[in-house]
């Protein structure tokens, strides 16, 4: 296991390596006519980002003292969703390189042909054949570029324009706060009485060293403007210890539903203490849901813990949280991923409300997600079971979106009996 771990860690490393690489001799030394300050600019950045990002993804994963965190984090992560699309752009120049080329030397010949001169003035002297011209470069003694310059410093200034345009729309797409969607789902079992009760979905927070106290009262104002009967908070609330974001998750008291706010445990949890966590989400007025279920006027609310528990001993438990209860009545499930919907399935469960796919956060990221999880986002359906999966409120990593906003989902119930 360690073999194959260390195998995948050295694959992961040589695509990075190369890919910088890659992206820095087509936007650094192409666009460059020699060593330089400009070279030397670029270098220092491509060099800088990498070692920034790395360290940002280490020191939120070891725990390392907060302010470090923060400081690593605005820099590091962003540089992460900038070197994708730096790559995305300029393997999409690739295409317009030679066609650009092409263009530029049928000008040129254009231009010749029509400023000839006569044939009675004699011609510029050629250069001697021990001196020749460099194909595709500036004549002697001008500063004008070359073809080839030119083309690369074309191609090269669009990539990197559409692809910092790319990350900074999707980083205040995020930073703006969730957008709501409004979804209705009917049951076959819900009672007339609770047509149209509405639970509030919200995922993925991910407070953390970017997004923090201000980002959690964004989310809690978007989510009670929406007046639900219910908000469910289904997991990955934090990246980080009580001790450093606390004080960032403290808007969560405010929200308010009539039948109250529950909370089950995600993945990223367990990275950050889920016992510190879930006491702490109930100070906040939240109902943990671990492994639980609850009694509601119209249909029964169950929670189970997320799969990334089992590392701890508090891995889901269907039987324990849908065990013994009324089959007449409806059910609605929490659970973080949407992989815990085969076991939602046979226990009969009507609705399985989750999140962790963040819609992929970063296309084409919804590709890995889509390999990784039954459903990417949306409403689907498996048997008598539906299945909703919200793209989450925040981000993880870069503060970024792209192809896949950010969503506070209003879920209303219908009823099917007459």
């Amino acid at each position: 296991m360690v073999i194959v771990f260390a195998l995948l860690a050295a694959a992961v490393l040589a695509v990075l390596v190369l890919g910088h690489w890659y992206v820095w001799r087509r936007l650094v030394r192409d666009t460059t006519r020699g060593p330089g300050p400009a070279r030397r600019t670029g270098t220092a950045v491509f060099v800088a980002g990498p070692l920034l990002m790395a360290g940002a993804l280490v020191a939120e994963r070891s725990g390392a003292p907060f302010w470090l965190q923060r400081t690593l984090a605005w820099p590091g992560f962003l540089w992460m969703a900038l070197a994708l699309y730096l790559l995305v752009a300029v393997v999409a120049g690739e295409v317009v390189r030679p066609l650009l080329g092409r263009l530029l030397a049928r000008r040129v010949r254009t231009t010749e042909t029509l400023v000839r001169e006569p044939e009675t003035v004699p011609a510029a002297p050629r250069p001697s054949p021990d001196e020749p011209e460099p194909a595709g470069q500036a004549p002697r003694g001008t500063n004008a570029p070359s073809r080839r310059l030119f083309v690369s410093r074309v191609v090269g200034g669009a990539a990197a324009a559409a692809a910092v345009g790319t990350v900074g729309h999707g980083t205040y797409g995020v930073l703006r706060g969730p957008r709501v969607k409004r979804v209705t789902v009917p049951l076959t079992r819900l009672p007339r009485a609770a047509h149209g009760f509405r639970i509030a979905v919200v995922s993925d927070i991910h407070l953390g060293p970017v997004l923090g106290r201000g980002f959690a009262q964004r989310v809690v104002d978007t989510v009670n403007a929406t007046q639900p009967d219910l908000i469910a908070v289904v997991g990955d609330l934090v990246d980080g210890s009580v001790k450093d974001l606390g004080p960032a998750a403290a808007p969560l008291a405010q929200l308010t539903a009539r039948h109250g706010a529950y909370f089950v445990t995600g993945n990223h949890e367990y990275f950050s203490g889920a016992e510190q966590w879930v006491a702490e989400v109930r100070t906040l007025g939240l109902h943990p849901l671990e492994n639980a279920r609850t009694e509601l006027p119209y249909f029964d609310l169950a929670g189970v813990n997320d799969l990334q528990g089992e590392s701890e001993g508090q891995g889901p438990d269907f039987a324990k949280a849908l065990g013994d209860r009324d089959p007449a009545r409806a059910c609605v499930l929490l659970a973080h991923q949407p992989a815990q919907i085969h076991e939602a399935v046979r226990h009969g469960v009507d609705l399985q409300l989750s999140g962790h796919t963040h819609g992929g956060q970063l296309w084409p990221g919804n590709l890995i997600a889509a390999a990784a999880n039954p459903t990417v986002a949306g409403l689907e359906r498996y048997g008598d079971t539906q299945l909703y999966v919200s793209r989450g409120a925040g981000a993880w990593g870069p503060p970024t979106r792209v192809d896949a906003p950010s969503d506070v989902t209003v879920i209303e119930l219908a009823a099917t009996r007459a």
